[in-house]
């Protein structure tokens, strides 16, 4: 497998960057999109570095935030085949306090969208998971993200967040975009050889508690390759405690 970061907070290799994540996935006959950041940047990226999204066959959204479906409808243009994978509540509204971060709305009765809640089986060896009937180890709260009920705003629970399972080659790879419901949660109720994707630490002190979390990741047989909403610093200080923990920015690849 071959994981190649089209867009991300950072880039090391001259590439423009923004904030936001799109991974293009390349698994055994599939060529998967996950997440097409904010803006068209991943598909200016991709063309930079010799990537057809034409021939994707398989996209998925992560969650309903513009950071990771903001570039939805250029995907949507420049491929004409692939089934797009989203949560059924994937255009619900959400707000960073009163802002609204969701997606774009005109695109919602799109008829290449595949809604996904609870388990959902792509293919073989690929699978969504919600989670959202799995009970959280840990909760640090929204963050200050909210999401729209009977009118008023109230603190998001995630519940269009899912996580894609990649199973290759005996190895268990789990694909995360913002790991809203708890990054320490998630690696908990899977357990897979690898996770990929951003903590949504970027807010949180470089204390104690960091540490702890840090020390409870790296107490699973898991390697992290992180990225985006886990804060440049905050992944610096966890790398202190973690052993197999690394850092992925825009144009980079990894094998797996």
């Amino acid at each position: 497998m071959k994981i190649t970061v089209l867009t991300e907070n950072t880039s090391n290799c001259g590439l423009p960057y923004e904030h936001g994540l799109s991974l293009y996935i390349e698994s055994g006959e599939h060529k998967i999109l996950f997440d097409t950041g904010q803006s068209e940047l991943f598909s200016k990226n991709a063309e930079a570095l010799g990537i057809d999204l034409g021939g994707v066959d398989i996209a998925v959204l992560s969650h309903g935030h513009y950071d990771h479906g903001g570039g939805l409808a250029k995907f949507l243009e420049l491929n004409k085949t692939a089934l797009v994978y989203l949560h059924r509540r994937a255009f619900e509204p959400h707000f960073n306090g009163e802002r609204y971060i969701g997606l774009d709305i005109s695109l919602k009765e799109d008829s290449r969208f595949v809604s996904a809640e609870g388990e959902t089986k792509i293919t073989d060896g690929l699978t969504l998971y919600d989670c959202n009937d799995r009970e959280k180890l840990l909760d640090l709260g929204s963050f200050g993200l909210n999401m729209e009920q009977n009118g008023k705003l109230v603190p998001d629970d995630f519940r269009h967040e899912h996580y894609l399972m990649i199973e290759e080659n005996g190895k268990r790879i789990l694909i995360s975009g913002c790991s809203h419901k708890g990054i320490v949660n998630i690696a908990e109720w899977f357990k897979p050889d690898v996770l990929v994707g951003g903590f949504h630490f970027n807010k949180l002190p470089l204390d104690g508690d960091l540490k702890g979390y840090a020390e409870r990741l790296d107490s699973l047989n898991t390697a992290f390759f992180t990225c985006h909403c886990t804060g440049v610093e905050q992944y610096a200080f966890m790398k202190r405690y973690m052993k197999n923990l690394h850092y992925i920015s825009t144009g980079d690849t990894i094998e797996l």
